[in-house]
């Protein structure tokens, strides 16, 4: 009998079973989704990490000369190594192609290595061979046996392609610190074997040495400056950038798993506390029969707790696969992260808490519906047998104004509606509210990655072509070339400010080919007499503060004065003119020119050509995953609108049957009634959308702190953002309160008028 009358309540209160259980469905998928993606990304990078054998830490030589056998075996000696190996990595011109290649050497082969694909595996005496990234293979119809040219360091290099690969030194291979996103149609990876470099070049080069070991940085770093005598710059894998954006993008995930998960689970959960008791109050008499026919209040408290758990269980179950869905979507090889990641797993991982907050939800909803139901089974079967009348509200002090009785009707009643029912109101400003953070948030990153590819685009960037210069090159035969091809230059020297990397850049800018902003966006005219820190610094230093740092490799301090602050968008900078850097004493390297030039001579000084154009198309396949994100989220808040406003609409129209059939009575319209419905709806709308603006621009603020602290990116919003996030939001409320309106029109006046005993 109990089943039955489970399936009867159940169709009959259909519109708030389905809006639940799409709520659970919501919140639980986004819960497992995004956490499930962190943790695919924690598990499966660090397992193909480990078998690439990653560096731990990185030492980069300050020298020309780079790092020589003795350095190694320096090293190689200190307590707590486990590998060590000198490694290489230079970008290099493909001859005949416009395509470059980040050409790799390790001379052991036991530290930054590669998964090979296909083809021959490694082999350091190889002469001839070539190990190239698959994916850049696979993009430029390269195949295992072709023959390729390299011009490395003023030298051809010519191998065979003997082996495809992957390499966890170039997971997320990208052409240089400006590049967000890899492009295989311009920029892969290539290792050759040292015998292959040393017959082409005619010498050993290496300019880092990779170490395995346990040993934090701070504990390892002064032994390796002992072991070589010098300030070296040494780096651990926490400050490479590929282990420290996939440990970026996991982070991030997490601080997205906390937030939007929590907050459609929170709905979820509060929708279901005044739904349950909104359901269990209306079957008041229902409950009261059943203790009359003789049902136990146990018996009939199960059965009105396995709503609950019934709507948990379908709930979580359609959730735990739309969370599956969520993180396949995202990691897979032909995923968003896919095209960011080059790894040889995609095995989606959940983590052990994923299962517990399931069945914390499965139990929550299913506690929340026994003590919906206990409360209804108090008393004798008489009790429970006349129908459920809310309590007594006394007038609010607004009724007791003069005001209230300059209100109209519409106004009076509503209000009055609002403040005695102040949970389903409360409910409602929250559906509204979390619907206008969402929209206001997607929106408004979208806004303000715009602004910041314009800014990049358009106000910094006025060159067509970056030279990548050598890492030997003369600096004044350097300078002769900026000169010769009409550019601006830049020139790096990696300091320890405080005990911390930075890079001291600086810029001979007379042609206008770079631009610098300030944190209010305004163009930033370097100046001679000072040093200019990033916003990052600028929580440590003023303006007018001296800073002393020291360039790796070099006993020597330089004292700076700080001059300005200007906005960094990618590394943590020191930025200065050439004659404020000449005026300390600084010694630096050219490490790229910027022109317009299209006649550039073929030059030994110049490592690779980076052409805007392709920089930018980067950030273009970046704003692509971001879109789909954006999709996802507008999605998720009309869906959350839809079905919270739906179902507090509708369970305000059930308790308030008897109430719009006696304005029936006294002549009310259907128009009319449908009028003051609507009403309602667009009053706790107009307020939510008051509260949900700032929410979501401060949630956009913390979100872009936590998620894009390094690109110091400036909130933007635009007027189409708020447009559409307000219209949005209100035909979301339009909408739910026409379809609550049109039942007015099937109301039984005979059923719904009856008196109770």
């Amino acid at each position: 009998m109990l089943k039955k009358k489970l399936i009867r309540t159940a169709l009959k209160y259909k519109a708030q079973f389905l809006s639940m259980i799409i709520m659970v469905a919501l919140g639980v998928g986004i819960f497992v989704g995004f956490n499930a993606e962190w943790k695919t990304i924690e598990v499966d990078v660090g397992q193909f990490l480990a078998d690439t054998n990653y560096a731990d830490i990185r030492v980069y030589s300050q020298s020309v000369m780079g790092f020589t056998k003795k350095n190694l075996e320096a090293v190689k000696a200190i307590e707590g190594v486990q590998k060590a190996a000198r490694f290489l990595s230079v970008n290099v011109d493909i001859q005949g192609r416009e395509q470059m290649l980040a050409l790799t050497v390790v001379d052991n082969y036991a530290v930054s290595t590669m998964a090979v694909t296909s083809g021959a595996e490694y082999d350091p005496g190889s002469e001839s061979g070539i190990w190239l990234s698959d994916q850049f293979a696979e993009m430029n119809g390269i195949s295992i046996g072709d023959d390729m040219t390299l011009t490395c360091m003023g030298k051809s290099i010519t191998g065979q392609v003997a082996g495809l690969a992957k390499s966890g030194e170039y997971m997320i291979c990208v052409e240089g610190s400006t590049q967000l996103m890899p492009d295989y149609t311009h920029f892969g990876f290539a290792y050759i074997s040292p015998a292959m470099l040393k017959k082409a070049v005619g010498m050993e080069y290496y300019s880092q040495i990779h170490l395995i070991t346990d040993l934090a940085k701070e504990e390892i770093e002064p032994r390796i400056r002992k072991a070589l005598g010098v300030t070296a710059l040494v780096l651990s894998k926490d400050e490479h950038m590929v282990y420290a954006e996939a440990m970026g993008e996991a982070k991030e995930g997490k601080t997205m798993a906390s937030v939007l998960p929590v907050l459609f689970l929170l709905i979820a959960i509060l929708t279901m506390v005044t739904t349950m008791h909104r359901i269990t109050a209306n079957e008041k008499t229902q409950i009261g029969s059943l203790k009359a026919l003789g049902f136990r209040d146990k018996r009939i408290a199960r059965h009105y707790t396995s709503y609950g758990l019934m709507i948990g269980l379908v709930g979580s179950i359609l959730g735990v696969a739309l969370g599956y869905g969520i993180a396949y979507m995202i990691m897979n090889p032909q995923g968003m992260m896919g095209t960011y990641f080059d790894m040889t797993d995609w095995t989606v991982v959940f983590p052990w808490f994923n299962h517990a907050a399931v069945a914390a939800t499965v139990l929550s909803l299913t506690l929340i519906s026994f003590l919906s139901v206990k409360k209804m089974l108090r008393g004798t079967a008489a009790d429970a047998l006349r129908p459920y009348v809310p309590r007594v509200t006394r007038k609010t002090a607004i009724e007791q104004t003069r005001l209230w009785e300059k209100l109209p009707f519409g106004a009076q009643w509503n209000l009055r509606d609002v403040l005695r029912h102040k949970s389903r109101s409360a409910m409602t400003l929250v559906g509204v509210v979390g619907c206008m953070l969402l929209l206001v948030g997607a929106l408004g990153m979208v806004d303000t990655m715009d602004a910041f590819m314009y800014d990049l685009d358009h106000r910094i960037s006025h060159y067509e072509t970056k030279l990548n210069l050598a890492e030997n090159a003369d600096t004044a035969k350097a300078m002769a070339l900026s000169e010769q091809v009409r550019g601006d230059w830049q020139g790096v020297v990696s300091v320890d400010l405080d005990g911390e990397a930075v890079s001291a850049e600086v810029y001979s800018v007379t042609r206008d080919k770079l631009r610098f902003l300030t944190p209010e966006n305004d163009i930033l005219s370097l100046g001679d007499d000072g040093a200019y820190i990033c916003q990052r610094l600028a929580d440590k230093y003023k303006i007018g503060d001296e800073i002393t740092f020291s360039p790796f490799g070099s006993d020597k301090s330089y004292t700076a004065k700080v001059a300005g602050v200007q906005r960094s968008m990618l590394s943590k900078n020191i930025v200065m003119t050439q004659a404020y850097a000449d005026s300390l004493g600084l010694p630096y390297t050219l490490t790229a020119i910027y022109t317009d030039d299209r006649d550039i001579p073929d030059s030994s000084l110049i490592a690779s050509r980076q052409a805007k154009k392709v920089l930018m198309e980067s950030y273009d396949s970046f704003m692509e995953i971001l879109d789909m994100m954006v999709i996802l989220l507008v999605v998720a808040a009309v869906v959350l609108g839809v079905v919270v406003l739906y179902n507090l609409g509708v369970m305000s129209y059930i308790e308030r049957t008897r109430e719009l059939a006696t304005l029936k009575v006294i002549g009310f319209r259907d128009r009319h009634i449908g009028r003051l419905l609507i009403s309602q709806n667009v009053w706790l709308t107009l307020l939510g959308v008051a509260l949900g603006l700032p929410a979501g621009v401060l949630t956009l603020k913390v979100l872009l702190i936590a998620l894009a602290g390094e690109y110091e990116l400036s909130l933007r919003l635009g007027v189409l953002t708020y447009t559409v996030s307000v219209l949005t939001t209100f035909g979301v409320s339009l909408a739910v309160g026409w379809m609550i309106a049109r039942k007015n029109r099937k109301i039984d006046m005979v059923e719904a008028m009856k008196t109770p005993e």
